[in-house]
């Protein structure tokens, strides 16, 4: 469990992105943070394994203060994924998912094997394993990026905007690739995005935020589109344009909810 306790982040020159934060995540679910730029939400999932320390407050995981542990430590702990997916162009596809495992002292043949394993938990065919980066699709690469984050099996696994960088059937794919995970690995996920679909889709909780890390509203994503906080959450899940007549569809043995658009919003379970 993460747990954010009047959380408040102001950076040297005087901005502050997070003002006074307060939230509860339970463990084995997804909850996505979502907002327009500038609202904090990335700032608030790097506080989690301290590539940003807050400058009051406390993030807790299992009632453990963040702020108690070894940076290094804590971050080799907790899966990481980025837009770009952050691999190393220099080093073979086996190598970049096996680098944490190696940080953290596995032997070379025992990471390599369980690189390989975890390759093919995220759909990639393992003969794409001694390519570089620069071989691979966008899509290829963002899946290299979450086998690198789940290969030391974490429970927390933090992404951040993983699939904005990708055209929008391979965005599908990938999410589509990570409920199913999710299902199977059962994770703990925090998840950051700007767009509303992509939050739908993927969060048991979502957390809609205003400038400065304000919460506009929390809740799961029926509960969101049933009964809207204001005006402002009204208008920013489209329900003030009539884009939100909701129905149910079956999609690769799933019950999805999709809107009037055709965009997915929210899994049934």
């Amino acid at each position: 469990m993460i747990e954010y306790r009047s959380i408040g982040k102001t950076f040297a020159d005087g901005t502050e992105a997070v003002g006074d934060f307060s939230l509860m995540l339970p463990s084995r679910t997804t909850t996505v943070l979502v907002g327009s730029s500038g609202c904090g939400k990335t700032t608030l999932l790097r506080m989690v394994n301290r590539m940003v320390d807050p400058t009051r407050g406390q993030v807790l995981i299992d009632d453990v203060d963040v702020a108690t542990r070894n940076k290094v430590q804590l971050r080799r702990s907790i899966g990481y994924v980025m837009q770009h997916a952050g691999l190393l162009p220099h080093r073979k596809v086996i190598d970049n998912v096996a680098t944490v495992l190696r940080l953290n002292g596995v032997d070379r043949k025992e990471a390599r094997d369980r690189s390989y394993a975890v390759l093919e938990t995220v759909g990639l065919d393992t003969s794409l394993a001694t390519k570089y980066p620069s071989q691979l699709s966008g899509g290829q690469q963002q899946r290299v990026g979450v086998a690198r984050g789940l290969v030391t099996d974490p429970n927390i696994l933090l992404m951040d905007e993983p699939f904005g960088a990708v055209d929008p059937i391979v965005r599908d794919e990938l999410q589509r690739e990570l409920l199913r995970l999710q299902a199977e690995l059962d994770k703990t996920i925090v998840f950051v995005t700007h767009d509303i679909d992509e939050a739908f889709l993927l969060g048991d909780q979502v957390v809609i935020l205003r400038q400065g890390g304000v919460v506009a509203q929390v809740g799961t994503p029926k509960e969101i589109i049933a009964s809207p906080a204001d005006d402002f959450v009204r208008s920013f899940v489209g329900l003030d344009k009539g884009h939100r007549r909701l129905h149910v569809e079956e999609r690769d043995g799933t019950r999805i909810v999709v809107d009037a658009t055709g965009k997915a919003t929210g899994v049934l379970e």
